[in-house]
């Protein structure tokens, strides 16, 4: 049998020795950014994971934390967990639909470009970049109930003062407009773009065949803004299922911890129960998941 002619100089595999010392010096650039990916989310994500199997003393004790939490009436923390997630999904049944029409509806007026929409559309951006820290703190000064702005007028004008952080509705309320004063401006630059993105001469058609400009926004705009809204809205969903520093910082979840979500209540058991803070953020997690694959079924049936 003939053996084919082969090259044996060593090109091939110098070439290819070279490719990979291309390829490892690119992975050494990335090697810093994956060793602070392991140790602050892969390590602490599967410690998690057998720390919620646990109980005090280490012994793995399988499910019993979550069948603890979920359905055995003598556990002391299972009320906790209940309250703070009824707390969290009111939050969110209220904020997400205020977040999505209140930017939706300043986004369209911007879209108009009236006088001085540049600016305003910056002032309404700024809170944005703020920190959950230095929001809290001016709004405290606004919503004290001695010392604070609104008071301070109610009293100048002979009218009651409230206790808007101590009080129901007044620390839902609160906490509702300090969101979305604080997040609203990331959709609202969302949803701009979107309108950019709509042929104006759309517009113009309706307009020759004398539409209103609100039946222009029912039967134009929304419909063809909807990819851009349904974004926005699973965006802003899932961060008011991890919603933690307004509450926390604002109204320390009074009143009698009316306001004291689910990630308050994790965090309230993290150092001396960590094995139940455990199973219920893992909880948390699979809520998420679910909303995740709700969403990404709902995406799936509108590209069909």
């Amino acid at each position: 049998m003939k053996l084919k002619n082969v090259d044996r100089s060593g090109k091939p595999f110098i070439g290819k020795l070279s490719v990979f010392k291309r390829q490892f010096k690119g992975f050494l650039f990335a090697v810093p950014f994956l060793a602070i990916f392991c140790l602050f989310f892969i390590y602490p994500f599967f410690n998690g994971i057998a720390l919620s199997f646990q109980n005090r003393r280490g012994d793995f004790v399988w499910f019993q934390n979550y069948t603890n939490i979920l359905s055995n009436p003598d556990f002391i923390y299972r009320d906790d967990f209940f309250r703070g997630l009824t707390n969290t999904l009111i939050f969110v049944v209220f904020s997400v639909p205020l977040l999505l029409v209140v930017p939706l509806i300043i986004a369209i007026l911007i879209d108009l470009k009236p006088v001085g929409y540049k600016v305003f559309r910056a002032i309404l951006f700024m809170p944005t970049v703020f920190s959950i820290s230095s929001v809290i703190l001016m709004w405290k000064r606004v919503l004290e109930v001695e010392t604070g702005f609104i008071n301070s007028v109610l009293k100048t004008l002979g009218l009651s003062q409230i206790n808007f952080l101590g009080s129901q509705p007044w620390a839902w309320i609160s906490l509702l407009i300090v969101t979305l004063w604080w997040t609203m401006g990331t959709n609202i630059v969302l949803l701009g773009a979107g309108l950019k993105n709509i042929d104006k001469t759309v517009y113009e058609a309706a307009a020759i065949d004398g539409a209103s400009y609100l039946r222009t926004v029912f039967s134009i705009t929304l419909p063809l803004l909807g990819g851009q809204i349904f974004v926005v809205f699973i965006m802003t969903l899932l961060a008011s299922f991890n919603v933690y520093g307004q509450p926390a910082l604002l109204t320390a979840g009074g009143p009698e911890r009316s306001t004291q979500v689910l990630l308050m209540v994790i965090i309230d058991n993290l150092f001396d129960r960590p094995y139940v803070a455990a199973a219920m953020a893992l909880m948390l997690g699979l809520i998420m998941i679910a909303v995740s694959l709700i969403q990404a079924a709902i995406v799936k049936r509108r590209s069909d």
